[in-house]
């Protein structure tokens, strides 16, 4: 029998379950991450599992989601909408197939794996062929009708059309197909609407599920419409005159009648088929166009899956492999700031370290006075965290309920009036989000720009990083950017741990830098707005420093993607006689200062090229440049609208979605004949 605090620790935990769930389903604002949220449910089932006597129907540990919102009409679902059970590790992985095998008296399924898209679970009913309701998973039984909304996003057909291959014994148009799914807000869409808002003195968003959330909530669609929601369809619900005998033949049948499904999606014959997948994915987490979290494994045979059953809760056919969390909760210990490369102000958190998404944090951005005004974190406040790809980890808020009554008493963090570098004031300008070190001889400053001109997306110096920068700028071996190119080989000996064999390594790279193209020198010189892309445009406009020096504000703001903002930065950079003599100064260490782009040569404007696999005589960056350097455009995914797609050695599912679609598939021979003549080959 259960003692007494642990039928205290039962009943806590209900508690605080339930109001998480309520913040997380109804009003899009946790307070604590999914990986917390995960754990608390986990704790409390280990307890009931441990004292069934304190188990009971109405446990958080029993329901889906959460109650459907009073401000929405309540709509029924003809089959609940079931959550699903998770797996953590390879292990619990086993252990499923393992349970799933038994229960088929020892055979071993195929499967389909799936990536676990982080979005609003939605039903959508097609009546005779046309949209007819949409409704949101609310607690499984029910949910809000939320149809006139998801009419709004693109790729949704209020129609569908009638599927190519239509299986044996299936009527056209159905009576019924109801197909559930996640509706998404695009990863690089969110970024961008976060950077807007932050330039705009807005809060962000936290994540893309709460910003996919909120518009679909939306009373009113027009407002919806304005939102980029995606949706991407994953199950089959409640259907009248459909045979399919599996889950991979209802998917290819629901594409074919226009629906989005994932391309990513694959069909797997056993655990290590399973597992390989899980491990792809842990690396290429990224690469699609909505967040994941995870991978969905299903039975793919409906006949299995009934066989199988469910739960009052999840199928026993399904399991959800989740990765490491990107978000954690820890405390902010301090509030420092940073000056960057362009003088730039950078308010950042000092944390107590916590692993996020599989690597320690200890320091997080803030990313300007406005932000971390509107956040309204303080010392001593427990945080929120968040690490997602190659993006620097950046507190997302404050935990309310943790906040101690001497921090907030403390009051709101105040931006520092002088540089904790050099002493000079710090200065905002008018009309931006950013603040500004006004000293152009700031140390850090020169630190940060020094790191960056050798950093690869620059001029790519090996063995130039962020400590030999620190290590040459103290002993006064450089003064400025150029000083590098008249490094000599006796001081650099001199220096602790430089043996002859880096010493030479680091001077040779600083020769090889030499001859990178115009577009990376722009990218190194550290001019206000002017990051890779921009670079590429004004140096494939004016393919010559000179050209780009004597073009004045109006010119420059006349090229295709730049304008006015960033002309005035540029032409500002250039006016400025300090910039001016480090230009002449670098050209005189023999700098390259022309582009390899050539007006007239190979073009690939208008052409949209997908890479996958791996080539051997291009990085896929290098890749991605050569195509975007001929005015070519590199996306991930794979449509109607794909130019072509480039497959190099062991391709993912894209080589297999440009057949399905007839897209142009292209060698490596053929992919360096392409960036050669701008031609793709013809039809055979």
């Amino acid at each position: 029998m259960a003692d007494d605090q642990t039928r205290r620790k039962v009943e806590a935990l209900r508690t605080e379950i339930e109001q998480h769930r309520y913040r997380y389903y109804i009003l899009s604002d946790p307070h604590v991450t999914d990986a917390e949220f995960d754990a608390l449910v986990r704790e409390l089932a280990e307890l009931e599992a441990r004292h069934p006597e304190l188990d009971r129907p109405d446990s958080p540990t029993h329901k889906v989601g959460a109650p459907p919102s009073p401000a929405f009409a309540a709509v029924t679902h003809r089959q609940p909408m079931l959550s699903l059970d998770n797996a953590f590790d390879r292990e619990e992985l086993s252990a499923w197939v393992d349970r799933v095998t038994r229960g088929l008296e020892g055979v071993t399924p195929a499967f389909v794996c799936e990536l676990k898209v982080d979005g609003v679970a939605i039903s959508l009913s097609y009546v005779d062929g046309r949209l007819d309701q949409a409704v949101t998973r609310g607690d499984g039984q029910s949910g809000e009708d939320v149809t006139p909304q998801v009419r709004t996003i693109a790729g949704v057909p209020a129609w569908l059309e009638r599927p190519s291959d239509l299986p044996a014994g299936s009527a056209w148009p159905l009576a019924l197909l109801e197909v559930r799914g996640e509706v998404y807000y695009p990863v690089a869409e969110f970024d961008a609407m976060n950077a807007a808002r932050e330039e705009a003195g807005e809060p962000r968003f936290a994540n893309p599920r709460n910003a996919a959330s909120g518009a679909l909530r939306q009373k009113d669609p027009a407002i919806t419409a304005s939102r980029p929601l995606r949706m991407v369809c994953h199950g089959m619900g409640a259907t009248e005159g459909l045979s399919v005998r599996s889950h991979s033949e209802f998917l290819a049948l629901i594409g074919q009648a226009g629906l989005p499904v994932a391309a990513e999606t694959r069909t797997v014959g056993d655990l290590e088929g399973v597992w390989a997948f899980v491990e792809e994915w842990r690396e290429r987490r990224h690469q699609p166009a909505y967040e994941i979290d995870g991978v969905v494994v299903k039975v793919d045979d409906h006949a299995h899956q009934r066989r199988l059953g469910s739960t009052s809760k999840a199928p026993r056919w399904a399991i959800a492999f989740k990765y490491p969390p990107e978000e954690q909760q820890t405390l902010l210990r301090d509030i420092q700031v940073n000056v960057g490369r362009t003088g730039k102000v950078t308010p950042f958190a000092v944390l107590e370290p916590v692993v996020v998404a599989g690597s320690t944090i200890s320091l997080a951005t803030l990313h300007n006075e406005d932000q971390a005004r509107l956040k309204d974190v303080r010392r001593g406040d427990t945080v929120i965290v968040r690490k997602a790809g190659d993006v620097i980890p950046e507190v997302l808020g404050f935990v309310a309920a943790l906040r101690p009554t001497e921090v907030e008493a403390a009051g709101a963090w105040q931006m520092p009036t002088t540089c904790p570098f050099c002493g000079s004031p710090i200065q905002r300008l008018e009309g931006e989000a950013a603040s500004y070190c006004t000293n152009l001889d700031c140390p850090n400053r020169l630190l940060e720009s020094l790191a960056h001109f050798a950093s690869r997306g620059a001029m790519d110096i090996e063995g130039l990083g962020y400590e030999t920068a620190k290590l040459l700028l103290d002993r006064k071996l450089v003064a400025d950017l150029a000083d590098i190119y008249h490094l000599e080989r006796e001081p650099l000996l001199e220096l602790e741990r430089f043996g002859p064999k880096k010493v030479d390594n680091l001077l040779a790279g600083i020769e090889a830098s030499k001859s990178r193209p115009l577009e990376r020198l722009l990218v190194g010189l550290n001019i206000r707005h002017v990051g890779g892309n921009v670079a590429r445009l004004l140096a494939r406009h004016f393919t010559t420093m000179d050209a780009l020096r004597d073009a004045d504000e109006a010119a420059i703001a006349a090229v295709g993607g730049v304008g006015p903002v960033i002309a005035q930065a540029a032409r500002g950079f250039f006016a400025n006689p300090r910039n001016a003599a480090l230009v002449d100064k670098l050209a005189a260490a023999g700098v390259r200062m022309d582009t390899e782009f050539v007006r007239g040569a190979a073009t690939l404007e208008g052409r949209t090229i997908v890479l996958t696999g791996g080539l051997e005589g291009f990085t896929r960056d290098e890749a991605k440049q050569a195509i975007e350097d001929r005015g070519g455009k590199v996306t991930s995914s794979v449509s109607r609208k794909t130019s072509a797609v480039v497959v190099g050695a062991d391709p993912g599912t894209k080589a297999a979605k440009a057949a399905e679609l007839g897209v142009p598939m292209l060698d490596e021979v053929a992919f360096v004949r392409l960036l050669e003549t701008g031609n793709l080959p013809a039809p055979a």
